[in-house]
């Protein structure tokens, strides 16, 4: 997977303009529409990876991209609620435990508060680890829905092949973006962080199609597979 990850988003003969684009994407980010458009384009990554192709796909139909990018926020956004409920419980808490005004209470409350910070710890960690089986389910089907499909998300979660997918993508991802970031101000490393985020998509794509045998090699495998070269899609939304 390394060598395949590293290669993808050059193997396509628009790369340079590719990478251009979507460093400028990055910078544009700050105006909040461009950033959609780079979520969609990240979502056509992640389709693209788990459809078994090699090569990244163009920056077309902006449109689609758009409309793709605001659903992607929208499930990134849905399960980054699981970790903000217990974080918004425990900082109620800690000020309840103040207004009782005794050292009782305030032990009390500050206890709870403790606890559901713990609780949120260890959801953003189960998040962070399903939450690229849930973007590339969504993007597979299509469809809000999938990115919630308990069944397709255990399926690729319990999987060694889907650990690894996602491993390779944060470490991956982490170290280009340590690479890149230093030269970010002078704008060189602006497409080299792009190249970074394509590159860990790219991982999260292939790990969850293996682990849930949505591809043989680099075809479809029947009815439940994805779509190939030709565009047509095929919904992966468990079995």
């Amino acid at each position: 997977m390394l060598e395949d990850a590293l290669g993808y988003p050059l193997r396509t003969d628009d790369r340079v303009a590719t990478l251009i684009v979507g460093g400028a994407l990055i910078v544009a980010s700050v105006f909040v529409l461009p950033a959609f458009v780079l979520q969609g384009y990240l979502v056509r990554v992640l389709r693209s990876a788990a459809s078994g192709e090699r090569e990244a796909p163009s920056f077309t139909d902006w449109g689609k991209l758009f409309v793709d990018g605001v659903k992607l926020v929208v499930v990134q956004a849905a399960y980054g609620l699981v970790i903000s409920i217990p974080i918004v419980a425990a900082v109620a808490s800690f000020f309840l435990g103040g207004v009782t005004g005794s050292e009782a209470g305030i032990a009390a409350f500050g206890t709870v508060s403790l606890l559901l910070l713990l609780l949120a710890a260890l959801l953003s960690i189960l998040v962070a680890y399903v939450l690229p089986a849930a973007m590339t389910n969504f993007a597979l089907a299509g469809e809000l829905s999938a990115a919630f499909d308990v069944e397709a998300l255990r399926e690729a979660a319990l999987s060694g092949r889907y650990l690894v997918g996602v491993l390779f993508g944060v470490v991956l991802g982490g170290v280009i973006n340590i690479v890149a970031s230093p030269f970010a101000l002078i704008l060189i490393g602006i497409p080299g962080l792009f190249y970074g985020q394509v590159v860990a998509h790219y991982c999260f794509g292939r790990g969850f199609a293996e682990a849930t045998d949505a591809v043989d090699g680099e075809e479809t495998s029947g009815p439940t597979g994805v779509h190939g070269r030709s565009g047509q899609e095929h919904p992966r939304v468990g079995r």
